[in-house]
């Protein structure tokens, strides 16, 4: 698997992937009926922010991530990040491959920190790969999600200092 940054023409390919994850109502707080353009001025960053896909030895786009500060001004020395993986290419790495990447590149960038202020507490898969990999819960805002099968659930803020 290589990691690369996003081109134009890799949203045909995230599209699909995207669309699925966000219309599901699972793990992200956008609104489900997202159409493509809106969805892709939330994904394909320009600088400061930076959006890459990792892809296979075939160039076929397995996941993506797009990191940017999590604020602006006096508090954007703290990065933040989302991540996608599709779900036909999900158990094999490709989440923390990216989320080892985003690590990496917010250092390399001079970020002090790296913040999520939305991780779903259901999202245990999620959850348990951002800790792994030196995040810790800050909080958990009750009930801040509403999760189309569970209900209200609560959204955790995770974080990692440099």
């Amino acid at each position: 698997m290589r990691i690369r940054e996003a081109t134009a023409e890799d949203w045909d390919a995230v599209w699909p992937f995207f669309h699925a994850i966000v219309a599901a109502g699972e793990t992200y707080s956008y609104p489900r009926d997202l159409d493509k353009e809106a969805g892709r001025a939330l994904w394909m960053l320009g600088p400061p922010g930076r959006t890459v896909v990792a892809v296979d030895e075939d160039g076929t786009v397995l996941g993506s991530a797009k990191m940017n500060p999590n604020h602006m001004g006096p508090a954007s020395h703290v990065a933040g990040a989302s991540f996608m993986v599709d779900p036909a290419h999900g158990g094999k790495g490709v989440g923390r491959a990216l989320g080892e990447y985003a690590l990496r590149w917010a250092r390399a960038e001079g970020y002090r920190a790296m913040q999520f202020n939305a991780v779903v507490e259901t999202n245990t898969g999620a959850v348990a790969l951002w800790r792994s990999l030196g995040f810790e819960i800050m909080t958990t805002l009750p009930e801040a999600f509403r999760h189309p099968t569970k209900g209200y659930v609560g959204l955790h803020i995770m974080y990692q200092r440099f």
